[in-house]
């Protein structure tokens, strides 16, 4: 049975036989080998290198993120207490519906502050009750009291024209009318005072009450929130959706305000990504967005860009024109392309893993049988292509592969 010979072992043997012959060989053939012999050493294959020909065209200009899709609408669950999970009524992937329980927390002393705090609402209820009972009593007696005042004034005011009228006649006497007189005005005066004793008596009692009154409003605000604590104590679902998180160990120690669920809307999604910090100035809200997901691409653009930086990255937010794609699924990566600038005439070559920015390159030229090492500045790019500033001319053939173990030599062999 024949045995194949490795690749590595024929080139072995190869080399082995070429040394052989170059031994019985003329010193003149030796150096002609040995210089064939470097040259394919520092040559490449046509069929490993992808030449493509610089062209003018137009140019619009994006910077490159990393993203992952995540659902458009996606509300935070948080624990109302500090207290313990007793129970787990639904699982991370469940359908959920608008007030289906997702957890049950330890609520014994909850329970016992809440009728506590409605015992307390109560008493404050009463006593508002019976205040403002004591207080009309008290301005009713009062506003008697102006009444019958008002009437002995009236009579003491007629007592006057009867004095006065009989002193007219001779039958009374100057006495007798200034006593009149003096009784009606002092009447009077004790009537003016009991009016504005009445008046302020109002303001008064009408103040105790609005105490009182916002005492039981903090009262029944307290109630309200303590009861609202305890209908949460079951962990509503907030909302139609599924549920992508759960804290379900139960048994566990739960801090308020500490996320327990997530409940999501999976029927409309958005894309959260970030920019290196050097680029984040290119992103800006409502620039249109270039969003790719293996095979798919959809169009978008910028809501929202965070005003600080996260480990070296900005993160901002793209909305979907297509939020109900079906390609969608929550915690895909992305590849995402924020327009930035258009340039309508631009020497272009197309974009490859040698372009990591703005800046001098050394980029490869295919002239026919050779490639020769040339400096070039490129500048603004896209997904597709990369804007030439200085160095290559419309028409030439470029060498777009990755060349980078051959920076090195300014001219290589094309076989």
């Amino acid at each position: 049975m024949d045995k194949i010979i490795e690749k590595q072992e024929q080139k072995r043997r190869s080399r082995k036989r070429l040394f052989r012959g170059m031994a019985m060989a003329s010193p003149v053939v030796i150096v002609v080998g040995v210089v064939i012999w470097l040259a394919s050493g520092t040559g490449v294959r046509k069929s490993e290198l992808i030449i493509s020909e610089a062209h003018r065209g137009a140019l619009e200009a994006t910077v490159a993120a990393s993203g992952r899709v995540v659902p458009a609408f996606e509300e935070i669950v948080s624990s109302p207490i500090d207290s313990r999970i007793l129970a787990v009524y639904a699982q991370p992937g469940d359908s959920v519906s608008e007030g289906m329980p997702l957890l049950e927390l330890d609520l014994r002393s909850t329970e016992t502050q809440y009728k506590n705090l409605r015992d307390v609402h109560q008493i404050k209820v009463n006593e508002l009750r019976q205040l403002r009972l004591a207080n009309r009593s008290a301005l009713t007696d009062l506003d008697m009291q102006v009444r019958i005042k008002e009437m002995e004034v009236n009579t003491l005011g007629i007592d006057v024209q009867n004095e006065q009228r009989l002193d007219s006649i001779g039958s009374g006497t100057g006495e007798r009318v200034r006593k009149a007189i003096t009784a009606y005005q002092t009447g009077k005066l004790q009537l003016e005072a009991l009016r504005q004793k009445l008046v302020a008596e109002r303001e008064r009692l009408a103040a105790i009450e609005d105490a009182a009154a916002l005492e039981v409003g903090n009262s029944a605000r307290d109630l309200g929130e303590m009861e609202h604590i305890v209908r949460q104590g079951r962990i509503p679902a907030p909302h139609n959706g599924i549920l992508t998180y759960l804290s379900n160990s139960i048994g566990s120690n739960v801090g308020a305000g500490e996320k327990v669920a997530v409940i999501g809307d999976l029927s409309r999604f958005k894309v959260t990504a970030e920019v290196p910090e050097g680029s984040s100035y290119r992103v800006r809200p409502g620039a249109n967005v270039k969003v790719r997901l293996n095979n798919v691409e959809l169009d978008g653009s910028v809501a929202n860009v965070e005003p600080q930086s996260t480990g070296g990255a900005v993160p901002f937010t793209v909305t979907l024109t297509d939020a109900s794609n079906a390609r969608l699924r929550p915690g895909i990566r992305a590849q995402v392309y924020v327009a930035y600038g258009f340039k309508e005439s631009a020497v272009l070559i197309p974009n490859g893993e040698y372009f990591t920015g703005p800046g001098e390159y050394k980029i490869f030229i295919d002239e026919g049988s050779k490639l020769v090492r040339r400096n070039v500045v490129l500048g603004e790019s896209n997904r597709q292509w990369v804007e030439v500033v200085e160095g290559i001319e419309p028409g030439e053939k470029v060498v777009s592969s990755d060349m980078s173990k051959y920076l090195s030599h300014k001219t290589l062999s094309v076989r």
